[in-house]
């Protein structure tokens, strides 16, 4: 069934008038940006915010002794692990 001549037009009228705003939305945004450069102002950060101080690299967050204490921690689980494992077994 042929489209209606009517819809065609209209169809053509709004892609225009899309172009048209689309337009004026990048005069606006250049417009901005000139604005903020002249405050003195940068565009907004994106991503992770800023954290503390880099580490060297090497270096840990965590203290020796601590360490130790999570490697015994995990040595100890690792036992009782074995331990039940080997009980199902045998």
């Amino acid at each position: 069934m042929p489209r209606p001549r009517k819809l065609i037009q209209d169809y053509s009228l709004l892609s225009a008038a899309l172009e048209g705003l689309e337009l004026r939305k990048q005069r606006l945004e250049e417009e901005i940006r000139e604005v903020r450069t002249l405050l003195g102002k940068k565009p907004g950060r994106r991503g992770r915010p800023p954290g503390p101080a880099k580490l060297k690299p090497g270096a840990s967050r965590l203290s020796v002794a601590a360490r130790k204490r999570i490697a015994a921690a995990q040595k100890r689980r690792w036992a009782e692990y074995r331990k039940s494992a080997s009980a199902k077994a045998g």
